[in-house]
């Protein structure tokens, strides 16, 4: 089976190696790097079976892009609410699952699910908030992950984007398949001012608490795939407009 690897690092400002990769599935770490030549130093090696090869990784490389175990930090919902307040420029998210049970709790989504029109509230507590933090310069985006074809709580979605953005966001979307092919995570996560991460953890399909991610390799990650899945997603409308007629 092909291994799912993850780019951790170089040591090279030029993108070549030293390098560190991580297994997805595994956690084993792969580095490749130049090789141990000299016959005096290989000696000095225990342990190096036939087959084996040794390179040589500056220590600051494993320093900076190794895997390192530790206790999460998670906190409740409402501390997690207040971040979108105090945040400095910047709060991105991905959402990649196909239904969020909070959504179907609401009465928007009943009247969607009806084929009504549905009566957006512009002035609930998080378009207000949204008006207030846009009108101090900071930004508030969002890539959502699309199944083909999309799962009611994806269309229910599209057609929030409109509230939404009308308040101040920029939200796009992308097809899973394309996700895959980028190797995005398969997380929900905020990146708040890329300094720390907000990993969204959920029993079934509601969300129950958020682990906060802010050691910097580990950040890091998550900022790659931001910046992946912003690069190739495309604005809320266009992607509705490109959907089979079917699949609205």
């Amino acid at each position: 089976m092909v291994r799912r690897l993850r780019f951790n690092g170089t040591g090279s400002a030029g993108g070549g190696c030293p390098s560190v990769h991580e297994d997805l599935d595994t956690g084993e770490v792969i580095v490749h790097g130049p090789p141990l030549t000299e016959a005096a130093d290989i000696e000095q090696l225990q342990h190096l079976s036939p087959g084996e090869a040794a390179i040589v990784v500056p220590r600051e490389v494993l320093a900076d892009f190794g895997p390192r175990d530790r206790e999460p930090v998670v906190i409740d919902l409402e501390a997690f609410g207040r971040l979108f307040e105090t945040f400095e420029h910047t709060a991105w998210r991905l959402e990649t699952r196909g239904r969020y049970g909070s959504d179907e709790l609401t009465d928007t989504y009943a009247q969607f699910t009806r084929g009504e029109p549905v009566l957006w509230d512009h002035d609930d507590d998080w378009c207000r908030n949204v008006r207030d933090q846009v009108a101090q310069g900071k930004r508030f985006e969002r890539v959502r992950i699309v199944d083909s074809p999309p799962t009611t709580g994806q269309l229910y979605l599209l057609d929030n984007a409109r509230r939404n953005c009308g308040a101040g966001e920029d939200i796009r979307n992308l097809p899973r398949l394309r996700a895959g092919e980028l190797r995005l995570p398969e997380e929900d996560f905020w990146v708040f001012d890329s300094r720390f991460v907000a990993l969204l953890n959920f029993d079934g399909d509601d969300l129950i608490d958020v682990e906060l991610i802010t050691e910097p390799v580990a950040v890091n990650r998550y900022l790659q795939a931001r910046d992946a899945a912003w690069h190739f997603a495309v604005p809320y409308d266009e992607f509705a407009a490109g959907l089979p007629a079917a699949d609205r």
